[in-house]
């Protein structure tokens, strides 16, 4: 579920090809193996469509923030913090923007790798973003799934302990019937009640406004009657569930929101980060379409 100027210049692609959107350099791919769309603002994954299904497997707002506004939906890239967890940020009075610096900034696409079954786009930003760190994006797609890494590289003096997220927004027929399979049994931070620590009784029905921090590395499958989604995380023991209910940030209206769910692949105060010198950390996640189930 992407805007329709988006699927449009994917429909004239043929191949490969760069292209302007929303006054942001963006990367296309229409290929064999399926569709790939990521804005070089942010490194963001926008859309992803694998050969034979029956849609794309990501949302985006249909009206988009211009420059230097970051775009809602698709896979942005939380980092070096996540929300305001902003431990990692260098600012005199910790005034760093809400997730980070990365989300916003320009990246360049150093590579693009080819195979007959996929892709594998490398991305850095073109200009440095923290001073003792270093992130690197890897971008894996083909007919089966669709992989993204942030990898950051400590290449300073001291210790810098961080928190991120790859805030991935799932394109759904409608949120509040959504279920998440994996979570059961589970203990949550509630944001929209003061981070007070709950269980997950059962397993988790979206029915309306949530904001959780899941304490889990458990593999999840998003059901929303339409399609089941296999979502595997690496590097992280959070789990983020995140949807504003019937009030919905400024660029998207209630209906427009209905069909996404937030589903975050996270280092979180649940499970921060502490990177020594030389040190390396991969967050990682991957959309799969669940064996035997419908495109």
């Amino acid at each position: 579920m992407i805007p329709q100027s988006l699927r449009t210049l994917i429909d004239e692609t043929r191949g490969q090809r760069r292209a302007e959107w929303a006054g942001r350099e963006v990367w296309l791919a229409n290929e064999a193996w399926g569709e790939l769309a990521v804005s070089l603002q942010g490194a963001q994954v926008l859309h992803f469509r694998p050969a034979g299904a029956d849609g794309g497997w990501l949302w985006v707002t249909p009206t988009p923030q211009t420059l230097p506004g970051a775009i809602r939906g698709g896979i942005p890239l939380c980092w070096p913090w996540f929300a305001d967890e902003n431990t990692a940020d260098e600012s005199p009075d910790r005034s760093g923007p809400m997730h980070g610096p990365a989300r916003k900034a320009p990246w360049r696409l150093d590579a693009v790798d080819e195979h007959e079954e996929g892709v594998e786009l490398h991305l850095s930003p073109e200009e440095r973003l923290h001073g003792q760190l270093v992130p690197r994006a890897v971008i894996q797609a083909n007919a089966r799934r669709l992989h993204v890494e942030l990898i950051t590289e400590h290449v300073g003096e001291t210790p810098v302990k961080i928190t991120g997220a790859l805030h991935s927004y799932l394109a759904v027929a409608d949120a509040f019937a959504c279920r998440v399979e994996g979570l059961a049994g589970a203990t949550y931070l509630d944001k929209l009640a003061d981070f007070a620590e709950r269980d997950q009784q059962g397993e988790l029905g979206v029915r309306g406004a949530l904001d959780r921090i899941y304490r889990s590395n458990a593999e999840l499958c998003l059901d929303d009657g339409t399609r089941r989604l296999r979502i595997a995380r690496q590097g992280s023991d959070s789990a983020v569930v995140w949807h504003p209910g019937d009030a919905p940030p400024g660029d998207t209206s209630i209906e427009a929101a209905r069909h996404f769910l937030c589903i975050e692949s996270a280092n979180t105060r649940l499970d921060p980060v502490w990177l020594v010198p030389g040190a390396q950390h991969l967050l990682g996640t991957t959309l799969s379409r669940e064996e035997g189930a419908t495109p």
